[in-house]
């Protein structure tokens, strides 16, 4: 009886394991609450090359990121370690990284002196990363043309 009842705890175990994971990876492709647009141009343009790009998801939002970060507070899934969340002032090549396939000359050109708006934080369930989101304000139109005066988000699924 002992021998049976602990195989049924294992199975159970088990399957809350499975259960939570599936949570976990369907959150990760979930868009973030508001008023975000798939934006999928520009994974190409900021994701790592070499990477898994389907590891990323980006969004576009008319909204400026100070604005957005006072929404996303009450998000319960947005995890807060020391940090997180905090806009600050960067130089673009900070802020979009240099591993993309953007032309670093013309974000130069486009940005000038200007600096960007960044904010990094992660997002999870039980204090578990699940996601590593990006926001860039204000960020650049897909041709590296104009600057556009709401909010990319980047987001990489920790979990691919």
């Amino acid at each position: 009886m002992f021998y049976r009842t602990q195989v049924l705890l294992g199975v159970c175990l088990i399957g809350l394991g499975w259960a939570s994971s599936r949570t976990a990876h369907a959150q990760a492709g979930v868009a973030p609450p508001g008023p975000w647009r798939n934006a999928p141009e520009y994974v190409r343009l900021f994701a790592p090359a070499a990477a898994h790009t389907d590891a990323y998801r980006t969004y576009v939002s008319p909204l400026d990121l100070r604005i957005l970060l006072r929404q996303l507070e009450s998000e319960s899934s947005l995890l807060r370690p020391p940090g997180a969340w905090a806009a600050s002032a960067v130089l673009p090549q900070d802020a979009f990284g240099r591993t993309g396939a953007y032309d670093p000359w013309k974000m130069a050109r486009l940005f000038g002196a200007r600096r960007v708006m960044v904010a990094r934080g992660p997002r999870g369930e039980r204090g578990r990363p699940t996601e590593a989101w990006t926001l860039i304000s204000p960020y650049p139109d897909r041709n590296l043309e104009r600057l556009e005066t709401g909010t990319l988000l980047i987001v990489l699924d920790l979990t691919r």
